[in-house]
């Protein structure tokens, strides 16, 4: 395994061995160049397009895609490492739109136990949700050493911050202080005032700063898209603007605080879920997809929310792989179910699933994401369980892969270097032994992730996990 390799992953699972610290300490003061790949004979998917390209070689060269085409047009070096791709099916890196890798609220370390998780379920970027300002250094610096080599973790694509406050002058502060530190994009969440969330989107724009997440709960769905909110996160407010009621719930929210809000919004829940109406949710889908507002459902968090509560969580062979304090904090949550929960998560899904197909058909632009890390949700491995939600609530295999490749790329003003396997892309790949484009589950089917440039073969991806899971 050539030492840039053995760098990369050493850094991930030094912790396991004072063995493993020293041999990665030995290898730190080296500098070896990476050598090009060549992936050979290998079925490239287009999913934009739904098209298998086969027979294809794909050369990849200091981390970037350089040549895709047939074996007789592409000179190869010779010394590239050559990968057989008979019978091997490649996708572009895998993106969670979705993610928290820090515990600000519990005051806990980042999330980084998270990284091989994602990694071996070829997530190779995600986008997270809730830093602070002074936290971008260290999403910079987790990107740094992936372009390095030195850590094998998913590239931040994006990082947003979260604004509130007392005022729309408070708010406005906060917006600029994020812009400055260098945030992507300024985050929402539903207890943000209406005269506050109005003040976060024109200071934003003032600044060219997309805003992003929970459409507030005095906030109609249809009014934050029109208003220039890029995404809404969880189907929050799609339930109301799907519903025969949604004028009657919002008004009586209106005027109240913050928190107070959400606490009524929580308390109307069951009714508007039985007040779903597939003709209103047509009519307002349609207007909706004149805004461009992409949607993230997460429809993880409602299909998992149905699982009977009591439920012994702990047998599931992943539940190793958390690290300590997250399973103290799983189960913590978990207890608190009941079986009324149970059952409104399952009218939620049963909803949330027609909302999803209805915005499908109307051409809106579903991106997948987890929420992850919370309950039941196990990075990397809940994306694909997004994917496959996805496609049981309508979307094709190919509109799917979308959500997870290109749309992210297209919203986050990536698709110049990300998203598909082209010529002068970041060499984010996912090497498969089955065609994802015949069925989803097939993108579980990981032979190899090219990170960076980086080649992970199975036996690694293994090996990172066996270690996660005996940390």
């Amino acid at each position: 395994m050539p030492k840039i390799y053995q760098r990369a992953l050493c850094r991930l699972i030094a912790a396991s061995s004072a063995a493993i610290a020293m041999s990665c300490s030995a290898q730190s003061n080296t500098s070896p160049s990476l050598p090009s790949l060549a992936i050979t004979n290998v079925t490239v998917i287009d999913a934009v397009h739904a098209q298998r390209l086969r027979a294809r070689t794909v050369l990849i060269d200091d981390g970037r895609i350089t040549a895709v085409g047939a074996a007789a047009a592409i000179a190869l070096p010779h010394d590239a490492v050559r990968i057989d791709g008979r019978g091997k099916f490649l996708v572009p890196g895998l993106v969670d739109m979705h993610v928290h890798l820090f515990n600000n609220a519990s005051h806990r370390p980042p999330n980084d136990w998270t990284f091989p998780l994602f990694v071996a379920n070829g997530v190779t970027g995600v986008r997270e949700m809730a830093a602070r300002p002074e936290q971008i250094a260290q999403v910079r610096h987790w990107n740094d050493d992936v372009d390095s080599g030195a850590l094998v973790a998913p590239r931040v694509l994006a990082a947003g911050v979260p604004v509130n406050g007392a005022s729309a002058s408070d708010v406005r502060a906060s917006v600029r202080e994020a812009a400055e530190q260098g945030a992507d994009f300024i985050k929402v969440f539903s207890e943000v005032p209406a005269p506050q969330w109005h003040a976060i989107i024109d200071e934003a724009q003032q600044r060219r700063i997309p805003v992003d997440g929970h459409v507030p709960a005095t906030v109609t769905l249809i009014d934050a898209a029109r208003a220039g909110q890029r995404t809404a996160e969880h189907l929050m407010q799609a339930y109301e603007a799907c519903s025969s009621i949604e004028d009657k719930v919002i008004a009586l929210r209106v005027g109240l605080a913050g928190d107070a809000a959400v606490e009524l919004r929580d308390q109307q829940e069951s009714e508007v879920l039985k007040k779903f109406d597939h003709s209103t949710c047509v009519k307002k889908t349609k207007l909706l997809a004149q805004t461009r507002q992409a949607e993230v459902p997460t429809l993880v968090l409602s299909r998992f929310e149905t699982v009977p509560a009591g439920s012994d969580f702990s047998t599931d062979p992943r539940w190793s792989l958390l690290r300590a304090d997250e399973q103290v904090r799983w189960q913590r949550i978990l207890r608190q179910r009941s079986a009324d929960d149970a059952k409104l998560a399952a009218q939620r899904w049963k909803v949330s699933c027609g909302i999803t197909r209805i915005m499908n058909s109307a051409g809106i632009a579903l991106l997948a994401g987890t929420d992850t890390p919370m309950p039941l949700n196990y990075p990397g491995y809940s994306l694909h369980d997004e994917l496959e939600l996805l496609v049981e609530c309508g979307l094709s295999t190919a509109q799917a892969l979308q959500a997870a490749t290109t749309r992210p790329a297209r919203l986050l003003s990536l698709a110049d270097s990300s998203g598909a396997v082209e010529a002068g892309k970041r060499a984010d790949l996912v090497l498969l032994d089955a065609d994802p484009l015949h069925d989803i589950h097939n993108l579980r089917r990981i032979r190899a992730v090219i990170l960076a440039g980086h080649l992970l073969r199975r036996e690694q991806l293994d090996a990172a996990l066996g270690t996660a899971a005996h940390k």
